[in-house]
């Protein structure tokens, strides 16, 4: 509603006279005047935002598959994505023992008042993937599950002897019950997979992880992948319930040996890990104190399997025949370039040469330097086989062996062809394949027992692979040389490991290791002499990757054990770099 203007009373208009002339009849000096000034605004320049700390890292090449748990993807590169994402519930301490991941872990104990061997592992309510959900037992509920029934996987024994995993409390305490005691029983769940995101994912298993992971449960995660460009970027983990990152981002790059030498010399690279011969070292020394160079051993032996359960070599004299035939110092170098891993030679079946309590159980003067034709040629005269036309026959058939290497790992197939050169001087016929990695592992290197009776191979003789070794031996050496087991649950026998070995009179003793009921050296003690005796196995050496750090980059640990650097990933500190919309 319109108002009108407010009325003055007579008393105030009174009031207000008054007062105007009284201030007219005072001495006092008028104000002073202000002069009225226009100023304009001046406009400050805006404060850029800091620059994100940045850590490139330099890496001998880039390929799909990166599953931690499966032989076909062992690489530097997974270990190193493995290290950074995927949280263990036990990690090595300094002096490499298995020590509780107190950030992902409560607690983890044996309850003695249980009736069966029995583990509570107690989860941190606040541990969650980067994508929302909780860490929880579905995880190690769905490692279980995969590890004792997939094929072509890393150390399984521990997982098969698991009767139950039941999840507690939310999700956050997983009781894990074992038919038979297991004192290795820390050595398990290691690198626990999003199961939210795997076990109803087509592929789940064997191809969601060829890209990365899906999720993170460390203080990284993938922004970035490009396959094509050789190149992944990695992101802090907002949802990172630990310490923070102390970079912004970590990027793996993969180049040529000379071009990530010279990028670490111009400091576009703060940090690189690399496959290195010996020319390659001779150029990193020539980068002189800027960078640090130190030698990392890596959890697996190149080794050349000769396969019992082949039709060629089921007879062990043909096989020490094959062993007769090659020089083995010649594969080395052939493997290594005389790099790092050539001061690391494997004599033993086991253990790898950096693994603690290491000795050489290679039968004294079992293999002369440079092949013996006098001990191939009797060998395989013993074995029924004629020299005749530049080949060795057996009842009309020609000795043709078929070395498998998996594709695109090229020190690999060098050996196998190393293999094949050395074979065919001793008028032994070889045929040289190179599987992907899932096919060899998966399917060449494995045999159901509940499918082929007698077990035999699948079509491959001898296969120069990539030979595990892990925190707990006995079950490594299971793993590797013990026979298939019988799955309680459903009556299935497990495949045969990947050399087709199996010896009903070591299998007791191979089992009481695993249990404990036998120390692990006094059983290595009577297997080693047996494999050795049935030359199932030449171990060659153990693969070794260069380190090197620059000064541009600080917090760089070597890892403990075969943790690696990745596993300090958290604590670099690296050199402002580019910021993206990310």
């Amino acid at each position: 509603m319109y108002r009108g203007r407010r009325r003055v009373s007579p008393a105030v208009a009174l009031l207000l006279v008054s007062l105007g002339v009284l201030s007219g009849c005072t001495n006092a000096p008028p104000p002073p005047v202000v002069e009225s000034t226009s100023s304009t605004p001046t406009s400050e320049p805006p404060t850029e935002p800091p620059k994100p700390k940045v850590v490139v890292a330099g890496i001998d090449e880039l390929r799909g598959g990166f599953n931690p748990h499966v032989l076909a993807d062992q690489s530097p590169v997974t270990d190193a994505l493995s290290e950074i994402m995927l949280p263990s519930v036990f990690v090595p301490g300094e002096d490499g023992e298995r020590v509780l991941n107190s950030t992902l872990m409560e607690s983890a104990e044996v309850l003695e008042d249980a009736d069966e061997f029995t583990v509570r592992y107690r989860i941190r309510t606040e541990a969650s993937w980067s994508d929302g959900p909780p860490i929880a037992a579905e995880d190690f509920v769905y490692l279980w599950e995969q590890l004792r029934r997939q094929p072509g996987v890393i150390n399984p024994v521990g997982y098969r002897l698991i009767s139950d995993v039941e999840s507690r409390q939310g999700g956050k305490t997983a009781r894990v019950t074992f038919d038979r005691p297991y004192p290795g029983w820390k050595s398990l769940f290691d690198h626990l997979l999003p199961a939210h995101l795997l076990k109803d994912a087509p592929g789940g298993w064997t191809d969601t992880l060829d890209y990365g992971y899906p999720a993170s449960g460390g203080p990284f995660a993938i922004r970035a992948f490009d396959l094509d460009r050789g190149e992944v970027v990695l992101m802090r983990n907002e949802r990172y319930w630990g310490p923070p990152a102390e970079s912004d981002r970590i990027v793996l790059r993969a180049a040529g040996r000379s071009e990530n030498i010279n990028a670490l010399r111009s400091g576009n690279v703060q940090l690189g890990m690399f496959t290195a011969d010996a020319s390659t070292m001779e150029a990193l020394r020539g980068l002189g104190e800027d960078v640090q160079l130190t030698t990392m051993p890596r959890p697996v032996t190149s080794t050349v399997m000769l396969r019992p359960n082949s039709p060629q070599l089921s007879d062990v004299r043909v096989r020490r025949a094959v062993l007769a035939a090659l020089d083995r110092q010649a594969l080395v170098e052939t493997g290594t370039g005389g790099g790092p891993a050539a001061n690391l030679p494997a004599h033993a079946q086991v253990l790898a040469p950096s693994q603690p309590g290491y000795v050489p159980t290679e039968p004294s003067g079992e293999f002369a330097d440079g092949p013996d034709s006098e001990r191939v040629a009797r060998l395989l005269t013993e074995a029924g086989y004629e020299h005749t036309g530049g080949s060795w026959v057996r009842d009309g058939t020609p000795l043709n062996l078929a070395i498998a290497a998996q594709f695109r790992e090229s020190s690999y197939e060098a050996v196998a062809n190393g293999v094949a050169d050395q074979l065919n001087a001793q008028d032994i016929s070889t045929t040289v394949v190179t599987p992907k990695g899932d096919e060899l592992y998966r399917t060449m290197l494995t045999t159901d027992p509940d499918v082929q009776d007698p077990p035999r191979s699948a079509g491959i003789d001898l296969a120069v692979v990539a030979r595990p070794v892990s925190a707990d031996s006995a079950a490594t050496m299971a793993a590797q040389w013990g026979c298939p087991a019988v799955d309680p649950d459903t009556g299935r026998t497990s495949r045969f490991n990947m050399a087709g070995f199996c010896d009903q009179l070591l299998q007791p003793t191979i089992e009481a290791a695993v249990t404990g009921e036998v120390p692990f050296r006094r059983a290595s003690e009577r297997v080693e002499p047996a494999l050795w005796s049935g030359a199932v196995a030449l171990p060659l050496y153990q693969e070794a990757q260069v380190l090197a750090v620059s000064r541009d980059v600080s917090g760089v640990r070597d890892g403990a054990g075969f943790a690696g650097p990745f596993s300090s990933a958290g604590e670099w500190v690296g050199t402002p770099g580019e910021s993206y919309d990310w």
